[in-house]
């Protein structure tokens, strides 16, 4: 049986996650802990909706958590845009997240399509 891990889409939300933790934890300040903190759960859950989502098996319940995933890989990707926006080095982050984006919305359309 294959594992979550095994979805690419895990596996790119795993290192943007691991990312994000890790900015964070660098750049956290009190003036901007609200975005910090709400982009750190929101790049984990794109990781762990995917994992629950996978756990499942097929069916809507699977594509209720994709699609969950997917509004938090959204998310992610405006957070990382602000951040940018003020002056933070997010940018390479940000394109890791639309790449994020696209994977979790593909894999949601497949789901859905069946």
């Amino acid at each position: 049986m294959r594992s979550h891990k095994d979805l690419i889409a895990w596996q790119r939300a795993r290192v943007q996650t691991l990312a994000v933790f890790e900015l964070a934890g660098a750049r956290w300040s009190p003036s901007l802990a609200a975005p910090w903190d709400q982009l750190r759960r929101a790049a984990l859950s794109v990781q762990l909706n995917l994992a629950e989502g996978h756990a499942m098996g097929p069916g809507r319940r699977c594509a209720y958590h994709v699609r969950i995933a997917y509004g938090s890989a959204v998310e992610v990707t405006e957070l990382l845009e602000l951040l940018d926006c003020l002056g933070l080095p997010t940018r390479e982050l940000v394109a890791e997240s639309r790449r994020v984006q696209a994977l979790t919305h593909a894999l949601h359309r497949s789901l859905t399509e069946r």
